[in-house]
């Protein structure tokens, strides 16, 4: 074959991953549960990011006379009231809305789950499992022994090892530069810690998968005959990686990260649940599914338990089933 071929072969290969992507994603559209997913996800999402434009009120404002109030509604003082004035999910036993507490648990979750995932998902698992993947020998040896090591621990219980080690040294380090530097708005106290502990505590949690699938692709993929006429035309490594290998895996990369979200989602609340994540005063779905698991609770207030329930059983559920519909549009074995 010779360079003209190999370039044509080349360019084939790279035509055909684009178009698979555009017919997949044609199919994905014609999947209603997928359509559904997807806009419940993104309504979810906006109303966690802007939750300091739409929530009514403070997070922290606590008001003692609707204290322990059901869901309520002010139809009588316009739109404005309707909005300033209702509970849309009733209080909780110190005052304060829990439609608010919601919306402000929601932008948590999201800022976290999105940070594991691109740093520890994406960043470093797809970047590992290609090196791994196309070098082979030592370097393969070396990466996968490392997340052996990661791996030989439960899931759960390693993210609450990481985040039970490192959160008091952070906060004894947070706290020393708040002393030294005079920080006037406490880096515990407006929850930067929280963030930090719990991001690393997931990324941790979460590049072992995404390098073990990204590797075993690649060590297929290395050995396909458009693969060796890239080398032949003389392609540097980091092309070959970048323009070749990853997209022609692109396909699991995005099944993986759906479910994975799903799995971070649950992950991050019961680190919160556990006093492991984020601390108050900033809400968090954990801490809310926590003060309304009691069973007294439950028995006089349920509508502090339904609403995080509803909101952390929403999330779960839709990055699932968006997963399912994903393997099913981009895997080739189950069409």
């Amino acid at each position: 074959m010779g360079v003209r071929e190999l370039e044509a072969e080349v360019d084939r290969q790279t035509q055909r991953s684009r178009g698979h992507l555009a017919r997949a994603l044609a199919r994905l559209a014609r999947k209603k549960i997928a359509v559904v997913c997807m806009v419940s996800l993104a309504v979810i999402y906006s109303a966690g990011i802007f939750a300091a434009w739409i929530a009514p009120y403070d997070y922290t404002a606590q008001d003692y006379t609707v204290i322990r109030k059901p869901p309520s509604y002010v139809l009588d003082q316009g739109i404005g009231g309707f909005w300033t004035e209702s509970h849309f999910a009733g209080t909780d036993r110190a005052g304060r809305d829990l439609f608010t507490r919601v919306l402000w648990g929601i932008q948590n979750t999201v800022i976290l789950t999105l940070v594991a995932m691109l740093t520890g998902g994406i960043m470093i698992g797809v970047s590992l499992g290609l090196v791994a993947g196309y070098y082979g020998k030592r370097v393969d040896g070396f990466i996968m022994r490392i997340g052996e090591v990661f791996a030989s621990f439960p899931d759960i219980f390693l993210v609450i090892i990481i985040a039970a080690t490192l959160r008091p040294r952070i906060l004894d380090w947070a706290r020393a530069l708040e002393d030294r530097f005079d920080l006037l708005d406490g880096l515990v106290r407006i929850g930067i810690v929280d963030y930090f502990v719990v991001s690393i505590a997931l990324v941790g949690f979460g590049w072992i998968g995404m390098a073990r699938l990204v590797r075993g692709q690649i060590l297929y993929l290395k050995e396909t005959q458009y693969i060796e006429a890239a080398r032949a035309n003389g392609a540097s490594t980091a092309r070959i990686l970048s323009r070749h290998l990853l997209p022609n895996a692109i396909a699991p990369i995005v099944i993986t990260v759906s479910i994975g979200m799903g799995a971070y989602v649950g992950t991050e609340i019961i680190l919160s649940w556990l006093g492991l994540g984020i601390q108050p005063p900033r809400p968090s779905l954990g801490t809310m599914l926590l003060e309304g698991g009691h069973i007294s609770v439950i028995r006089e207030e349920p509508w502090m338990l339904l609403t995080p329930g509803i909101a952390a059983w929403l999330l779960i559920l839709a990055w699932n089933l968006l997963g399912d519909a994903l393997n099913d549009v981009l895997n080739p074995r189950t069409r």
